[in-house]
């Protein structure tokens, strides 16, 4: 069943004496697929901008914003009104062939899936890799699917979560180190381990419904965290279902909750925003960002 929501997202930087601004790149706008799709759209910039739309070579949408003049402010706020409708989780039948572990991709999908297989972060001990491995069994059938909910649920409860506004991601050695981390850092592990089995991963930001955030109610047996702001999460391709998305975040598998925005190859390559500013060194004093994301009720 179709569910429509509106999307809010604002950004607003703040420095202490006018400054100029270079290009921003915002990736802010949700990505149309057969399980969701944009009805409406509008970005507002202060102050006054040219903004063109490109697509990078992921297919994400992205606005170029070249902001004019000096400010004290720089705001970006887009709003969306979307439909989605997630793919049941038993509908996500995988291949008989890519059931269980360890399984082979067919040579078109390698060569389509060369970056979303190789590792990106080194792994010098071996560290990473025997904690993807504890995951598999030794006297049994590994089942892809039962593996990799297996280790989106680890990371949910084993892990700390902290909430983190500054730009990067840590490496999955340093959030297995620390014991904790936001969703990019959840996300990048879990993409990481997934790798180190055979099974092709892309990170994925965009936005999470929280009905409590929206209702101030919450759900029955419902915890969410990491709504409020952009989100991230996974996706792992398995062969017969596609692109299915986990969110270690949230112990959540497929899309119910989920509104992807960007994909990529690794964390870096998908930032909500990316931009420059010009003037004194210390003018900069922080940013603000909300998000709010509201389901549209049947009358």
């Amino acid at each position: 069943m179709a569910t429509h929501y509106d999307i809010l997202h604002t950004t607003t930087y703040r420095y202490r004496e006018p400054v100029s601004f270079g290009q921003h790149r915002v990736m802010f706008r949700p990505r149309d697929s057969h399980d969701l799709r944009v009805l409406a759209t509008d970005l507002q910039v202060s102050p006054q901008a040219h903004v063109r739309m490109i697509q990078d070579p992921h297919s994400n949408s992205v606005a170029l914003v070249q902001p004019q003049g000096q400010a004290t402010e720089l705001t970006i706020a887009c709003s969306f009104t979307i439909e989605h409708v997630p793919s049941p989780e038993d509908q996500l039948q995988l291949d008989p062939a890519a059931e269980f572990l360890p399984f082979a991709y067919s040579m078109q999908e390698r060569l389509d899936l060369e970056h979303y297989l190789r590792p990106h972060h080194d792994d010098p001990d071996g560290t990473l890799i025997r904690w993807a491995h504890q995951f598999l069994h030794s006297d049994q059938p590994n089942s892809t699917r039962e593996t990799l909910t297996r280790m989106n649920a680890h990371i949910n409860q084993s892990l700390t979560y902290q909430a983190r506004d500054e730009e990067g991601t840590q490496t999955p050695l340093e959030t297995l180190a620390v014991g904790g981390g936001s969703c990019r850092d959840y996300a990048l592990l879990m993409m990481e381990a997934a790798r180190r089995l055979g099974i092709a991963t892309r990170f994925v930001s965009g936005y999470l419904y929280d009905a409590m955030l929206d209702t101030g109610v919450q759900e029955p047996g419902e915890s969410i965290v990491g709504a409020g702001a952009t989100h991230a999460w996974l996706q792992a391709y398995l062969p017969g279902a596609g692109w299915v998305a986990f969110d270690p975040t949230n112990n959540l598998m497929g899309s119910g909750r989920l509104i992807r925005v960007g994909v990529a190859r690794d964390p870096a390559f998908a930032p909500p925003i990316s931009g420059s500013w010009f003037g004194e060194a210390d003018a900069y004093e922080g940013m603000d960002v909300v998000v709010k994301v509201t389901r549209r009720r049947r009358k």
